[in-house]
């Protein structure tokens, strides 16, 4: 089956232009675009008794930030249209290669990699804009005399944040997809349809966990060093 990238055109349009963009970057773009599309859709008239698209919507966003908010307490509020952001825009990317002829966007390392600097900068600005000159006192460790052993520990274990982060989500994505590959190969149909019920699942779970984390460093952030 021809690619979708390949069907809808877009590499001869943009090659047409000068313009050598990697399928990931078009495949983000258009589901950015769907993406606020649907929110268009939901908040262009707006009832004080939601129904359809609105409700499914108020109800998602009111459980996920009850979620943010009994984790990191009110200032969780601050971060949270982030958080979901994130949430959202990963578990699409993800879910959208379970679709034929997609590639996931996340089965790229570019990618991932991307959304994972970006939550490393977004987290320490917080603790700077919050803590000032004294966010460095989270990497020095409890007592002053133990800071040049803690420091460099400290520093080596927050840039392999990012790593880990680009890394997890890209590594499960990517064996996902070679998976689903080989199965619909093997049995188009009846081998292939547990695998998506399956898959689904586990890309799911895939976004939690990087929402998670980004919870849990914004958290460690927003709180005093002790």
């Amino acid at each position: 089956m021809e690619d979708l990238y390949q069907w809808m055109f877009l590499r001869e349009f943009f090659h047409a232009l000068g313009l050598n963009i990697p399928q990931h970057v078009l495949y983000s773009w258009f589901f950015i675009v769907i993406l606020v599309l649907v929110g268009w859709m939901a908040t262009r008239r707006m009832t004080l008794v939601p129904k359809g698209v609105q409700n499914f919507f108020e109800f998602l966003i009111k459980a996920v930030e009850d979620f943010v908010v009994a984790n990191m307490g009110e200032q969780g509020r601050r971060v949270f249209p982030v958080l979901f952001t994130l949430l959202i825009y990963i578990w699409v990317l993800n879910v959208s290669g379970l679709v034929p002829s997609i590639d996931a966007a996340t089965a790229n390392i570019n990618t991932t990699a991307c959304m994972a600097l970006f939550v490393f900068v977004y987290y320490n600005y917080w603790g700077i804009r919050i803590h000032g000159a004294a966010y460095i006192k989270k990497f020095m460790g409890p007592y002053w005399w133990f800071a040049p052993v803690m420091l460099p520990i400290e520093i080596v274990s927050h840039l392999a944040r990012p790593l880990s982060l680009a890394l997890r989500l890209f590594g499960n994505i990517r064996a996902e997809e070679i998976t689903i590959a080989v199965m619909f190969i093997l049995a188009p149909i009846l081998g292939s349809l547990p695998i998506f019920i399956l898959f689904l699942l586990l890309k799911t779970m895939q976004a939690f966990v990087f929402f998670m984390l980004t919870m849990m460093y914004l958290k460690e952030a927003f709180e005093e060093a002790h």
